[in-house]
């Protein structure tokens, strides 16, 4: 490796291949030469996953963050854009060597797609090359990747569950959609009641309840792996429990920094976390809704669910820009004698197309409850159950650890139900 940027390694990463890491704590600093990177950057500042971070957009490119550094140290990381050829790039970075800080980062974005630049590059010790034009979420990729090791275990990745209103299932369904992730595709799952007074986790699997959550909640500071292995309780070989031992005899107070260290200790050790969100509205609820990997709406198909629904999802698109919409789940469909709302016409005035439509079958779901058991350990066959199923398979990302068995017929009626 030359002199130039010693300090840096070259890191490679699959760029896309899972959840983003969220950027830890460290100062940013972009010197752009177009207006469309630099709106791409500032996009990429807002997100999620660089709250902790600190960056700024400059414009000038490489002549101007030279001239700024000769007067003041250089920040954790450096973006930079260059529109300049080969070699007045490598001349540019050359003179930005001379000022750089030896533990300072730089990622370079230029125009030229050309690997043996790429290469060039990494070899003076420049940490990535990206080629414009760079989007939001490309860039964040690369940014949480340059602070994460090679020998790290990979992030775990938040979903987060709340119904549009009370009463519309949306803990039934994280819970049994938890269950359903762990058994087939076979990974450590857990689930976060975060319902500290009403919370229904421990009544679904027939536990005694247990007060993990709000001695978590409690006392943030002590939050790390080996405490909360020691409050979760374990529910089956892949799935374990963070719950609430429910109750109104006392005050519950929760801080949205107190969800963020569970949240960020569970992601580094749990490869799916399923947060069961009350319907309640709280600066801890909204951030806990808005840092998740993904969210699932539960709503039924009323005019009170329908209205809820979109001002979240609303909500929802506006805050994470760089995410997928929602997923959204009619649940109750089919209640004898009320008047309902069709699925297509939820989905056009929401604006979000629905997953999963889940007939209404109170026999089938209520003797699950009162039998402490998952719906789809009970009744496996019902339709109730195939929706859910595959609603789950499709939260994990990931394909079932065995393959299916069902023949053609039972394919044509997950599709059928699907569209629904």
């Amino acid at each position: 490796m030359s002199p130039e940027f010693e300090s840096h390694k070259p890191f490679y990463a699959r760029v896309g291949s899972g959840p983003v890491a969220l950027v830890p704590r460290v100062n940013i600093q972009a010197f752009c030469e177009s207006p469309e990177t630099a709106e791409s950057i500032q996009v990429a500042f807002a997100d999620r996953r660089m709250a902790r971070a600190h960056g700024t957009v400059v414009t000038g490119g490489i002549p101007a963050a030279v001239r700024l550094y000769q007067t003041q140290s250089t920040p954790n990381l450096l973006l930079v854009e260059s529109d300049a050829p080969r070699d007045v790039l490598l001349a540019d970075l050359a003179s930005l060597a001379d000022v750089c800080q030896p533990d300072t980062k730089v990622v370079v974005i230029g125009r030229l797609n050309d690997v043996i630049l790429y290469r060039d590059l990494i070899r003076r010790g420049v940490s990535e090359y990206i080629v414009a034009p760079v989007t939001p979420l490309h860039l964040i990729e690369i940014i949480s990747s340059l602070y994460r090791s090679e020998k790290a275990v990979p992030i775990g990745r938040v979903i987060a569950f709340v119904g549009a209103k009370g009463g519309v299932g949306s803990s039934t369904i994280a819970h049994n959609c938890a269950w359903q992730i762990a058994r087939s595709v076979d990974v450590e799952t857990t689930i976060i009641d975060l319902d500290l007074a009403y919370g229904t986790a421990a009544l679904d699997f027939n536990l005694d309840a247990s007060g993990g959550i709000i001695e978590a909640i409690a006392e943030p500071e002590r939050v790390d792996a080996l405490l909360l292995d020691r409050l979760l309780v374990r529910l089956g070989a892949k799935l374990s429990l963070l719950g609430g031992s429910g109750g109104v005899d006392k005050d519950f107070i929760i801080e949205a920094h107190a969800v963020e260290i569970i949240l960020t200790a569970l992601r580094a050790t749990v490869p799916i976390i399923v947060v069961d969100v009350p319907n309640v509205w709280a600066p801890w609820v909204k951030f806990t809704l808005l840092h998740a990997d993904q969210v699932v709406l539960t709503a039924e198909p009323e005019l009170a669910s329908l209205r809820n629904t979109r001002a979240l999802a609303d909500m929802l698109k506006a805050a994470r820009p760089n995410d997928p919409p929602p997923t959204l789940v009619l649940n109750q469909v089919g209640v004898p004698k009320r008047p309902e709302i069709a699925g297509a016409d939820f989905r056009k005035a929401v604006g979000v197309d629905v997953a999963a439509v889940i007939p209404f079958e109170p026999q089938n779901f209520g003797a699950a409850l009162n039998n402490g058991k998952m719906l789809l350990d009970m009744v496996p066959r019902s339709k109730a159950v195939e929706v859910l199923r595959r609603l789950a398979d499709d939260l994990s990302g990931e394909k079932p650890a065995k393959s299916a068995t069902a023949g053609s017929s039972l394919i044509k009626k997950l599709l059928v139900l699907g569209k629904k």
